[in-house]
């Protein structure tokens, strides 16, 4: 028969195992580290350059068609005119040109778009080549995603500021007929056709831009204010003045390099 005292005995002996348990349970695991396996390849083996990790920029998607090869015609069509990213060079115009070269090639179950991806990189050189050479692996994966990375490197914000600021401080020179200087300032439209000027403010600023005596030509020409006309009717009526400006000294080029006549006696 167990009495009172021997309880009271065996009760902390259980506490004792239970706390023995939660302590062998917190104790953490020691995980051993993995040794690597040794390369046994021959040393000049291992020293050798890697060859993957150099694939293009530009993701080709895949070609269903059978017996599908780019011309080399049109190869050399795309590299009459290189575009090698120099300063002097506009990636508007370039991305022009090759459009109005690839936009009518068509191949039976081969996408517009493709031959496009296939054909840029033909028409780069110089700076531009190493410009796509530099792209990250796989990056390029549409046409559209191509033409966006390449005006956005050759034509920064920067130069989008400097062109405006020469569109909106456009200034007839000295000696230069009206002609001239209409043919100068859409040529620095055309070279930046982001310049968010509407026909209204392209207009008004070509016109305060001339001289005294082609604004007074310029509001014969409209039959009185120039500016009272809209901006179809001011955009057509500068576009004849140039016409006729331009074939008059046309003539007159020819006729001061006429050969003398000789006279007869």
């Amino acid at each position: 028969m167990r009495t009172r005292s021997s309880l009271e005995y065996t009760i902390p002996r259980r506490r004792n195992r239970r706390r023995s348990r939660q302590q062998q349970e917190a104790i953490p695991l020691i995980l051993e580290p993995e040794i690597p396996m040794a390369d046994d390849r021959p040393m000049a083996e291992q020293l050798q350059a890697p060859t993957g990790g150099f694939e293009s920029a530009i993701v080709v998607p895949l070609i269903n068609a059978q017996n599908f090869e780019l011309k080399s015609s049109l190869i050399n069509l795309v590299q009459n005119q290189i575009f090698r990213g120099g300063n002097d060079e506009e990636p508007h115009a370039h991305i022009r040109h090759f459009e109005s070269i690839t936009n009518n090639q068509r191949y039976p179950d081969v996408p517009n778009t493709t031959i496009k991806l296939l054909l840029f990189p033909f028409s780069l050189d110089g700076v531009a080549k190493t410009w796509l050479d530099k792209e990250p692996p796989n990056s390029i994966l549409t046409w559209d995603d191509l033409v966006s990375k390449f005006i956005n490197f050759f034509f920064p914000p920067s130069k989008t500021t400097n062109l405006r600021n020469e569109i909106t401080n456009f200034r007839q020179i000295a000696q230069e007929s009206f002609s001239e200087a209409w043919e100068r300032f859409k040529e620095l439209l055309r070279k930046c056709p982001h310049h968010g000027f509407s026909l209204m403010h392209q207009l008004d600023t070509f016109y305060n831009s001339l001289s005294y005596n082609d604004q007074d030509s310029l509001n014969s020409a409209a039959g009185g204010n120039f500016l009272y006309k809209s901006p179809t009717e001011g955009l057509q009526i500068i576009e004849n003045k140039a016409k006729v400006r331009c074939s008059r000294n046309a003539v007159m080029r020819v006729s001061t390099n006429a050969p003398p006549q000789e006279t007869t006696r």
